[in-house]
């Protein structure tokens, strides 16, 4: 799918694998040379991500600058001539909301963080940003107020995102779009019945709107429960 997609630039997220220990066959995909992988200082198999490009940023950094998020290889950040590339993966609140505070606390350094990036030029941020914002985001709203990723903290989390400049490509693009998910969980053939969640993001600054071409959710590549989203920009 990878080869067939031929992105200038891969965004992986909860990755659960060490530098050391990404497959050959990730290493050698044609057309992605340049690669830069962030793991969980001391805890293998939990969160990560990888990005990926076609050509050479001109600059890559590690983390957020906020030393209780970065030990977990969250974010990675590429800087190209005319943008910002920031890979994601938000924390998760947990069952029973048992992390929600530092996901909160996430939230916050996280903003702060882009609206120093976007400061210097433009961003776009992808990603798995582990909440559905509107009602029209998830199968069943009503029945998951109260569960990780749609809590109202959550939601307001992003509403703060959007206030801060920031869109929302796909929802932009496509504001009626129901059905429209990006996760569903393996249990009870939710994906076959399309029982899911939009929790993937393309994320772009106010003023990258104008190069916005598409944000597609490709939703039959099979191999995870969540699904690949493609953004399209002119730059």
């Amino acid at each position: 799918w990878v080869q067939e997609e031929a992105p200038d630039v891969l965004c992986l997220q909860e990755t659960k694998c060490a530098v050391s220990a990404v497959p050959a066959e990730v290493r050698a995909l044609p057309g992605l040379p340049h690669q830069f992988w962030s793991s969980a200082k001391d805890r293998p198999g939990y969160s990560g991500v990888g990005l990926l490009a076609k050509t050479e940023p001109l600059n890559v950094t590690y983390g957020i600058g906020d030393p209780e998020h970065d030990v977990d290889g969250r974010v990675v950040t590429a800087e190209f001539p005319s943008l910002f590339v920031v890979c994601a993966y938000v924390p998760n609140a947990g069952r029973g909301l048992v992390r929600l505070e530092p996901r909160l606390r996430f939230d916050a350094a996280f903003l702060s963080f882009l609206r120093r990036l976007d400061g210097q030029k433009p961003v776009l941020l992808c990603g798995d940003l582990n909440v559905a914002h509107a009602e029209i985001d998830l199968c069943h709203p009503r029945a998951n107020r109260a569960s990780a990723g749609f809590t109202p903290q959550e939601r307001q989390g992003f509403t703060r995102l959007l206030e801060a400049g920031f869109v929302d490509s796909f929802r932009h693009l496509y504001p009626e779009a129901r059905g429209a998910f990006t996760f569903w969980t393996y249990l009870g053939g939710a994906r076959a019945r399309n029982v899911g969640w939009r929790l993937d993001y393309a994320v772009v600054s106010q003023r990258l709107v104008g190069a916005l071409c598409d944000c597609k959710i490709r939703s039959k590549v099979a191999g995870s429960d969540h699904c690949p989203i493609t953004a399209l920009l002119a730059v």
